[in-house]
């Protein structure tokens, strides 16, 4: 055989090589084609499995099984039904937040709570949730976010209900944190959850703002409700049920996904970082009393202290509950620097404001929770129309600040008026900057991190903006009882307010993308 001929036939050879590898690959399962099906651009490889490529054997195979064998079918997405459930399960959670806002008077009188301790009061939600937001992210994107969010929504319903049966002070900040560590649960995994059911970056602007303009919906409903039933525990009862209703519906609605990374929970992490928040607001707590005591000091040593083994935990532990190689990236820390100003700034002062309201203009609750509904009805309504503007999120997280800090400003002197109506400025201007603040961050925060760490990016977030609620709650407290003049002390906390504002406009609009 010559030389020319030799060549022929290796070509002859390889080309019918790659006629049977092309056969094959069409004939394989789960190739594009295959079964009449074809993959989804941009979306999951198979509906209710984790999003991304993630090579090696599908969860729940081993090696050397027949990989001919049919997977078990998973439950179909259903987007529009996904965005309603969670968007529903969510204002209810913000509903149960917000709710002290305006029976802050009613329960402190009821459990005999002194002054000092009604902080813990409105602590106890926010500091569970700060506490439990990063690990329930971490675990929803590894065990499955519809798990996550069903036990989450389910815990959230007893605990709500077993919150209006408790008869001391203590025992409702157990409760209150117990509903804070299931908020974390479901706020963990909701957007986890739907970036899962909108793959596409059109649908995910779509959905992350309606799941916004619900976070302020929520906001806005937690006081008036509870301010509508006859006392405080009928509420908490009643919140109690819708999020027990809502669980049952959403084992027929929700479809799993996730991101297996393997390993374990990250249960050092996760302690060390729980108990870094307790040291920290127990610190702030007790420091009205006196910055220079003791017992303050040893506790914010103790919270440094923690923060930092925190820190050495995650960067040994084979599966943190956040990647700290994030915190190069100027987006990430642009989307954590937003959640915790707006905790610090906003969430804080709007938190207090409705108790200072009762006791100097002394307004009903119900009146109350009409006039707050000025501030968080505007949030509602800006969110949802966020995403008509053509400016970017870190834009719009920057005016929501300024603007806020514009309504805090607005607002100073009107306590010491005894004027309601001296507010109403200060709360339309607030309510549109809080409306931008709701709508732009869940965006930043599914768009900061990989797509299939959706629910950690989400935690991360939302774990800064509660460690700034129950920071900036237990300081607005402090600055507002200060001095024994309650209408001066509000008008020191407004304006620390602002400035906080100020700085968190700054800070995001400095931590842009390098080009």
């Amino acid at each position: 055989m010559t030389g020319l001929d030799s060549a022929a036939v290796g070509e002859a050879r390889e080309a019918q090589g790659v006629r049977e590898a092309a056969r094959g690959a069409r004939e394989a399962p789960g190739a594009s084609g295959a079964h009449g099906s074809k993959p989804i651009p941009g979306g999951d490889p198979h509906p209710g499995s984790h999003p991304g490529p993630h090579p090696g054997p599908h969860p729940g195979s081993h090696p050397g099984s027949d990989s001919t064998a049919p997977a078990p079918t998973p439950s179909p997405v259903r987007p529009r039904a996904t965005l309603a459930l969670v968007s529903a399960a969510t204002a209810v959670t913000l509903m149960n937040y917000t709710a002290p806002m305006v029976t802050l008077p009613e329960t402190a009188a009821a459990l005999h709570t002194p002054l000092s301790g009604q902080a813990w009061l409105l602590n106890g939600t926010p500091l569970g949730l700060a506490a439990l937001l990063l690990v329930a992210g971490s675990l929803a994107d590894d065990y499955g976010r519809r798990r996550i969010f069903l036990a989450g929504t389910l815990a959230l319903g007893l605990t709500t209900a077993l919150g209006a049966l408790t008869t001391s002070t203590w025992q409702f900040t157990l409760a209150r944190i117990a509903q804070g560590a299931a908020s974390a649960a479901l706020l963990a995994s909701a957007l986890g959850l739907i970036v899962h059911a909108f793959p596409s970056p059109r649908g995910r602007l779509h959905a992350t703002g309606v799941w916004g303009a619900f976070v302020s919906g929520g906001i806005a409903a937690g006081p008036l409700v509870a301010a509508a039933l006859p006392n405080w525990r009928v509420g908490y009862g009643v919140l109690g049920a819708l999020a027990l209703l809502l669980a049952a519906l959403g084992t027929r609605t929700l479809a799993e996904s996730r991101a297996p990374r393997g390993g374990r929970p990250d249960i050092p992490g996760a302690l060390t970082f729980g108990l870094a928040l307790v040291a920290l607001v127990a610190a702030l707590t007790l420091g009205r009393d006196g910055w220079l005591r003791a017992p303050v000091g040893l506790l914010l040593a103790a919270a440094v202290a923690l923060i930092a083994v925190f820190v050495a935990v995650e960067r040994r532990s084979g599966t943190p509950m956040i990647d700290l190689g994030l915190l190069r990236h100027r987006r990430f820390l642009a989307s954590s620097a937003g959640g915790l100003f707006t905790g610090l700034a906003v969430i804080a002062v709007f938190s207090y404001l409705p108790s200072v309201v009762q006791r100097t203009m002394h307004l009903s609750p119900p009146a109350t929770a009409g006039l707050l509904l000025l501030w968080s009805g505007l949030s509602f309504g800006v969110a949802l129309q966020v995403k008509r503007l053509t400016i970017p999120p870190r834009g719009q997280l920057a005016l929501g600040f300024a603007l806020h800090a514009v309504g805090a400003l607005t607002m100073l002197g009107a306590i010491g008026s005894g004027s309601w109506t001296r507010l109403l400025p200060g709360l339309i201007i607030g309510g549109v900057g809080s409306g931008l603040l709701n709508g732009a961050l869940p965006l930043l925060a599914v768009e900061s991190v990989p797509r299939e760490r959706a629910a950690m990016g989400s935690g991360a977030q939302q774990t800064l903006r509660y460690i700034g609620s129950s920071v900036g709650v237990a300081l607005t407290i402090a600055l507002a009882t200060s001095g024994g003049h309650l209408a001066h002390g509000t008008n020191l906390a407004l304006l620390v307010s602002a400035g906080l504002a100020v700085t968190g406009a700054i800070g995001v609009l400095v931590l842009r993308d390098r080009k």
